[in-house]
């Protein structure tokens, strides 16, 4: 068996492998089973209250949340806070990286510091919006009143109306950088004779926008929605620090919620299979992007 795996892999392939093997393990053990253990929690019906007794219920507990009307209250708040925070993102980051891509005075400088907010750890990203946003000190209140747009400072996490779109300003001021860099990457990349000749045809700023460096933007789009779409449907940490879900329901999303579920009720079979369908979620989210901008690259 041995003399035929050496006739079948060279030295090269054999080497490779000794030196993958160590990788592959650590993943095993570090990613893998965790999934699938976490995955055999969701077939049973596991209450820390009760440690001692676990039965195995099979697809109950997914019957169960999809019969929740929580969980359906949490997907539409994920769904919205979701498409917000990945279209202003991404055309945020398109401008920025159309501003970026001239030579001026100064490009170097704004490019350094466009990387500030994305290097800010998400949790000091959280607390900074959180006074940014507090009613009796905040800066958003001072300058509103200042220009005269308040009469008086209100507790703008407190509006239920407002909330989810406040937490979607603090994560796109955090993701926008990192998108921007990634399109300017792309639209490096673009031959300027492409330009050059559009323009000996007569097309203005705009149709060289749409028909050349668009087009050539794909990939870039493709790996920016990607990327925002798997961030944004699985934020946790701005909901924690900001609002913990309030007002009311208002920031009730699917990740908070299954951090209620699992870690505050301590069901951690349902809370197992909630996870599994935000996975699940977030994997064919990425595959229909892909699919669709992959056939137009």
């Amino acid at each position: 068996m041995l003399a035929r795996l050496n006739r079948k892999f060279g030295y090269d392939e054999r080497s490779a492998a000794i030196l993958v093997f160590p990788v592959v393990a650590v993943l095993l053990v570090v990613a893998a089973y965790p999934i699938l253990y976490s995955f055999w929690v969701s077939l049973h019906d596991i209450v820390l209250t009760r440690p001692l007794r676990r039965p195995f219920v099979g697809g109950d507990n997914y019957l169960r949340i999809f019969g929740d009307e929580r969980f359906w209250l949490a997907v539409s708040r994920t769904t919205v806070y979701t498409v917000v925070t990945v279209v202003v993102t991404t055309v945020l980051a398109v401008l920025v990286a159309l501003l970026l891509n001239e030579t001026f005075p100064g490009q170097r400088i704004l490019s350094a510091v466009l990387l500030v907010p994305w290097a800010t750890p998400s949790v000091v990203n959280g607390l900074m919006w959180k006074w940014i946003y507090d009613p009796t000190y905040g800066l958003l209140n001072a300058l509103l009143l200042k220009v005269g747009l308040i009469e008086r400072y209100r507790a703008w996490l407190g509006d239920p109306d407002l909330t989810l779109m406040l937490i979607a300003n603090a994560a796109v001021w955090k993701q926008m950088p990192l998108a921007a860099l990634l399109l300017i990457v792309t639209m490096k990349a673009i031959p300027d004779d492409l330009y050059r000749a559009a323009k000996v045809d007569g097309a203005n700023v705009l149709q060289r926008f749409v028909h050349v460096t668009l087009p050539a933007l794909r990939p870039g789009l493709m790996l920016v929605l990607v990327y925002e779409t798997m961030i944004s449907i699985r934020h946790f940490d701005l909901f924690l620090i900001m609002t913990q879900g309030g007002p009311g329901d208002a920031s009730f999303t699917l990740s908070w919620l299954i951090y209620v579920e699992t870690f505050r009720s301590l069901r951690f079979g349902t809370g197992a299979a909630m996870s599994y369908v935000l996975a699940m979620a977030t994997f064919l989210l990425s595959w229909a992007v892909i699919r669709w901008l992959g056939k137009r690259i």
